[in-house]
């Protein structure tokens, strides 16, 4: 009997041809992916990675651009190091040279402030004080002028030098210490109940009192003379070498106003004193004595050019 038409068998699908194994970008092969390509070219996952920039860098792989420098970085690099200039050095010449001229002023005037600080009284006693002094140097020239002529004029030369050469002795012997002397004066008293009074504010005030006219002077029983000096230490003070204490009384002849107002004038004597908690009280009068001596020295080296 007729067999029925059977049921054709299907053929078996032809296996494709093995193709290149497509490559990673790293230069491995991606196992399980066949290569495939597009008609215009495209490149499938295979292909070569899309390239950004105009390096030909990928974003990732692209290597970072440096910073830009901050403010503060910029600041300091146009600082340091210092590109100094002439005209700069010029400049800074001349603000050393204006900076040492203020200074010198300021100096110069702080030295005055003394007396810029002076009341108008002071200012006047001081004036009258200089010209006092002056008339008194003007009558010594009138003096010694007088001298001269008598010298000259008299008939007897021989007679009249010796009374003047017998003067004049006296004169140096005060002077010198060697004689006693007498006359108008004033006597200054330094109470130290602190024992603060050093050495040197004494010496001051010799020094003051000899500028205004002093023409002898002692110290608690000591002649001072023009090698007169004072040593020690607050409450050991010494005078030419003798030990004096307080209180100091200082005995001199002068014109007593000339002789007081020197000790009070602004940054003087009697205000330096006062500051060290010292008391200082000063009496006028018409008759002072200087009794106080030293023996007369006669000097090693120098004589007398007349001999």
């Amino acid at each position: 009997m007729p067999l029925a038409n059977p049921e054709p068998v299907p053929e078996p699908a032809p296996r494709p041809e093995p193709g290149p194994s497509p490559v990673s970008a790293g230069g491995q092969v991606a196992p399980g992916r066949p290569a495939e390509s597009t008609a215009g070219g495209t490149a499938g996952a295979g292909a070569q990675p899309p390239q950004d920039g105009p390096s030909g860098w990928t974003g990732a792989e692209a290597p970072s651009e440096p910073p830009e420098p901050s403010g503060r970085q910029r600041l300091r690099a146009g600082l340091w190091p210092p590109r100094i200039t002439r005209a700069q050095l010029i400049v800074a010449v001349l603000l050393f040279g204006l900076g040492l001229g203020l200074a010198i002023q300021v100096r110069s005037t702080s030295d005055n402030s003394a007396l810029r600080g002076a009341r108008q009284e002071d200012l006047v006693r001081i004036l009258d004080e200089l010209d006092d002094r002056t008339q008194r140097l003007e009558e010594e020239k009138t003096r010694l002028g007088a001298q001269r002529a008598e010298l000259e004029n008299s008939s007897d030369q021989a007679e009249e030098a010796r009374k003047q050469t017998q003067e004049k002795e006296r004169q140096l012997g005060i002077l010198a210490g060697t004689v006693a002397a007498q006359g108008p004066g004033i006597t200054v008293t330094v109470t130290d109940s602190a024992g603060a009074v050093e050495p040197d504010m004494l010496l001051d005030a010799i020094q003051e009192l000899r500028a205004a006219g002093a023409e002898a002077i002692q110290v608690n029983g000591v002649r001072v003379v023009a090698g007169t000096y004072f040593s020690g230490e607050a409450g050991a003070i010494e005078v030419d070498g003798r030990k004096i204490g307080a209180p100091y009384r200082f005995t001199v002849i002068g014109r007593p106003q000339d002789l007081e107002p020197a000790l009070n004038i602004p940054g003087g004597v009697v205000q330096t004193l006062e500051k060290e908690q010292a008391t200082v009280t000063v009496d006028r009068s018409e008759k002072i004595v200087v009794d106080a001596l030293r023996p007369a020295e006669r000097p090693d080296y120098a004589r007398s050019s007349s001999q």
